[in-house]
């Protein structure tokens, strides 16, 4: 099976992939643009995408050779499901290796927004700390604070239960249908998930998602809450988010995702309460160990002609 990697991965992933397959390595990190993708899906059985390679319906039109897109990743919204489908090819995605770690992203960014740690980083590496002050950059306590949870599936269950169990956090959660947290949490409206302290936006990237929270939705939240993206960036009406920051509507963000990424607003940058991370959400060596063998499997069971494990 003549396959495609678009991007570089750890060495054990590709090690493992040479091994078993006939792989082709793309030198080039950026995302695969749309023509690149459109003589990928011509020349080879199967392709290992990833975040941002453009897989969007009109990289369909040509001809069609490969049969199944691995994608590394569990968010796909670079590629058009249905569309992929209707020629054929088979979509699979690796769930459950970035749960932990992107929480972990979550809880990171909470306590940076409220603590003002980069906003404190800043400060002493361009050498404008002074020394310890009584009232110096006071910033917000989390313990015991409400977390608002916007989905709860995987990631937002393991980002509740840090939050719970391991600063005493009132969890409360807003889902489009009733689930059991398997914690102690409550399921709420929407606005009433957004009225609480901190809010983790922790959805998938579909039509439906796209700029859940915009100017309304932000309106719903408290000036002192801090709103924490760890999901998609589409999700969020960035320049809503900007508008609000601007005028203290709300207290601060923290963002691992954009809207238009990785394009970052000079705006945004410019804001002192806001944190802004690289898309740091699952990028350590043993969980983007685990993703690209997971997306291995899905090869492996697909080339023996079984039912890949993880089908979107």
């Amino acid at each position: 099976m003549r396959l495609l990697v678009t991007r570089a991965l750890t060495p054990r992933v590709e090690a493992t992939l040479r091994a078993e397959f006939d792989a082709e390595f793309r030198p080039d990190d950026a995302p695969l643009t749309r023509a690149e993708a459109v003589r990928a899906l011509a020349e080879f059985d199967a392709i290992l995408p990833t975040l941002g390679d453009d897989f969007g319906p009109r990289s369909f039109d040509g001809p069609i050779r490969a049969r199944i897109l691995a994608n590394f990743g569990v968010g796909y919204n670079h590629i058009d499901v249905a569309r992929a489908r209707e020629v054929g090819i088979t979509v699979t995605n690796t769930p459950g290796a970035v749960t932990d770690a992107t929480a972990d992203i979550a809880l990171t960014l909470i306590l940076m927004s409220a603590r003002r740690a980069a906003e404190g980083e800043r400060l002493v590496r361009t050498g404008g700390w002074t020394g310890w002050q009584p009232t110096q950059m006071l910033g917000q306590h989390v313990t015991g604070k409400r977390l608002g949870v916007i989905g709860m599936g995987r990631i937002g269950r393991a980002i509740a239960r840090r939050a719970h169990y391991g600063f005493g956090m009132e969890v409360v959660f807003f889902n489009r249908s009733p689930v059991d947290p398997g914690l102690p949490a409550t399921q709420v409206p929407l606005a009433q998930a957004l009225a609480a302290d901190f809010v983790v936006l922790a959805v998938p990237s579909t039509p439906e998602t796209r700029h859940l929270i915009g100017v309304a939705e932000l309106a719903q939240m408290t000036r002192h809450a801090h709103l924490i993206n760890i999901a998609r960036g589409d999700i969020v009406d960035e320049a809503a988010l900007i508008a609000a920051l601007q005028a203290g509507a709300i207290a601060g963000a923290g963002l691992d995702v954009y809207e238009f990424e990785p394009a970052v607003p000079q705006a945004l940058r410019d804001l002192a309460n806001v944190t802004l991370l690289p898309h740091l959400g699952t990028a350590t060596e043993e969980v983007r160990d685990a993703m690209g063998l997971m997306a291995v499997e899905n090869l492996r069971a697909f080339r023996d002609g079984k039912l890949p494990p993880n089908a979107v």
